[in-house]
């Protein structure tokens, strides 16, 4: 059975057939530093395609000492439906044929989709593109890493900057059909200490829009609530307190961060 694209499946139908259905492993994405597999999910008729990452292939990270990475996948999904956002596919906990994971919904780019993010030559940077670091080729050719001016990826940068993504490549911002943006591979966020790595670092220092104040100020809220007792099953109860805490401050600030002093910047490879 083909899978269906996935502009067409709402989002509860998701959670459904990630939650309920029958998973069939087709093979594991040899890039991921962890067991992730790619796999077919099929319930009353429906089939599509998932990630699954069992907590069993799991590295131990030195400074990820608490938890799993497959809880701060699913924390990072929590997060993303309190915001309003949609920029996390629908990822689910549970049991699969490799034990307890994170199960979350593949995404289908369409063929032709611009990326907006990639390594440009540094004379010809696209208008509206942000240069946010400079790289030279084998040859000695300058190039600019950048990014694009656009409120998708703003609305990614400041959900990054609440769940401290230690990690945004440009290879972990998918475009779906729907004409959203989605970030994936979560793993390495919701640390308590500042480690912020991230190729969005165009907006630095800038005004926050008024549409994601009132959407941050909604958070801190949750955060007092269901959302904060949903994130204690599976982050530490200091790290869902600095969850609340990195909102307060951007609130308070009103701005984009600033890239950390002590801590790498942007990830490696960047894309």
């Amino acid at each position: 059975m083909t899978a269906e694209p996935t502009s067409v499946l709402a989002e509860a139908d998701a959670l459904a057939l990630l939650e309920r259905g029958r998973i069939e492993i087709e093979g594991r994405l040899t890039d991921a530093s962890n067991t992730t597999l790619r796999a077919e999910i099929s319930l009353d008729g429906l089939t599509r395609r998932c990630v699954y990452k069992p907590v069993r292939g799991e590295r131990p990270l030195w400074d990820f000492p608490d938890g799993t990475l497959a809880g701060r996948e699913i924390s990072a999904y929590l997060v993303s439906q309190a915001t309003g956002w949609d920029v996390v596919p629908p990822t689910v906990l549970r049991d699969g044929p490799l034990g307890p994971g994170a199960l979350q919904l593949w995404i289908d780019e369409p063929a032709e989709v611009p990326a907006l993010i990639g390594f440009v030559p540094a004379y010809d940077v696209p208008a509206g593109w942000f240069p946010v670091a400079a790289a030279r080729d084998d040859d000695g050719d300058a190039f600019a890493l950048a990014h694009a001016d656009d409120p998708r990826l703003a609305r990614l940068a400041i959900f990054d900057a609440v769940i401290n993504n230690a990690d945004r490549k440009g290879a972990h911002v998918l475009y779906p059909s729907t004409g959203g943006v989605h970030g994936v591979d979560h793993g390495v966020s919701f640390h308590v200490e500042n480690k912020l790595r991230t190729v969005l670092w165009g907006w630095t220092g800038k005004p926050l829009p008024e549409d994601a104040v009132e959407v941050l100020d909604r958070l801190g809220s949750l955060l007092g609530g269901p959302l904060g007792a949903s994130l204690e099953e599976h982050l530490t109860v200091s790290e869902v307190q600095h969850v609340a805490l990195r909102v307060k401050r951007l609130l308070r600030a009103g701005r984009f961060p600033q890239p950390p002093t002590d801590w790498p910047a942007i990830p490696w490879p960047p894309i």
